[in-house]
């Protein structure tokens, strides 16, 4: 009697019990995610009587936008946004730059002399770490202290990303490359003809990751920038939530009436710095499966 044979357990359809549980955990865990920042809002446009009131602020009984305004009324905040707006857009154009051309170059082992080595080299990076003092020392020797390359060029180009990049790269059908250069072009004009056109999904991943490390990072700030008035809007949200009170310039309008608590002006300022990059995301977030498992199993 043959044996009839059966599809992986993970390849059958689930039964409807089981489908009704995945909904409920799925549900469970999407509340549990914008339960937070549902508050965190709420309490940015509560007033006093609402925060007094004690317990957790889902919807403020008398809303108001008097933290905003007396916020982005001063200068810290908006000087701060600024500032992170540069480092995020100049740090992501320098990191993409090195690590593409990078990632090209190492693809190209048999004509670049030392690139197994160059990538090994990288790749020794993800699991050793020079540490902090190394580091602070490097920047101080190189005078790059209280200037904003010492926030950008420590992590210019991650190991991680580069990896990615390079192999998606390998992916490309090598027939393409020897075609393009059968016709005459050199490995410049294949790169930006050829190679990115066609890696735009891993391109525009990797540019999200470094745009949020670079807009989130407030510890190299911390070490490298003595100027408050260079500080990114993420020291500025650290000295906010430490202070537990407005920072110096937070202009407040007596016509507005009793000013907000402590805590309207911090959740504030957390939801201004995390708006900008929050609105990134849907925007590229069709090219993360793509981008990331297609430079993942290729080659």
């Amino acid at each position: 009697m043959a044996l009839t044979a059966r599809r992986p357990v993970w390849m059958e359809r689930p039964s409807i019990p089981t489908q009704l549980l995945k909904t409920i955990v799925l549900l469970a865990i999407v509340v549990l995610m914008v339960f937070p920042f549902l508050s965190m809002v709420a309490v940015s446009f509560a007033s006093a009587a609402d925060v007094l009131r004690g317990g957790l602020v889902l919807w403020p009984a008398h809303p108001t936008g008097i933290a905003y305004e007396s916020i982005l009324r001063g200068g810290i905040v908006v000087r701060a946004l600024l500032v992170s707006v540069g480092i995020t857009v100049v740090g992501t154009a320098l990191s993409m730059g090195l690590t593409t051309t990078m990632a090209y170059g190492l693809t190209r082992t048999r004509d670049v002399p030392g690139s197994r080595l160059a990538l090994l080299l990288a790749l020794g990076t993800l699991l050793f770490s020079a540490g902090i003092i190394p580091n602070y020392l490097l920047v101080k020797s190189l005078h790059l202290l209280n200037t904003y390359w010492a926030v950008i060029l420590p992590g210019a180009v991650s190991a991680f990303n580069l990896v990615v990049i390079r192999q998606f790269f390998m992916g490309i059908p090598h027939e393409l490359i020897e075609s393009a250069r059968l016709d005459g072009a050199n490995d410049l004009q294949i790169l930006l003809r050829i190679v990115l056109p066609l890696s735009k999904a891993v391109l525009a991943v990797i540019s999200l990751f470094y745009a949020v490390g670079y807009w989130n990072d407030f510890f190299n700030a911390l070490l490298y920038l003595n100027d408050a008035s260079m500080w990114p809007v993420q020291l500025v949200l650290r000295q906010y939530v430490l202070q537990g009170t407005p920072l110096g310039d937070v202009q407040l309008n007596p016509l507005l009436g009793q000013p907000p608590p402590p805590q309207s002006f911090q959740m504030a300022v957390v939801v201004l710095g995390t708006l900008p990059i929050l609105l990134v995301y849907p925007l590229l977030q069709r090219y993360f499966t793509k981008g990331v498992l297609t430079g993942a199993i290729k080659g």
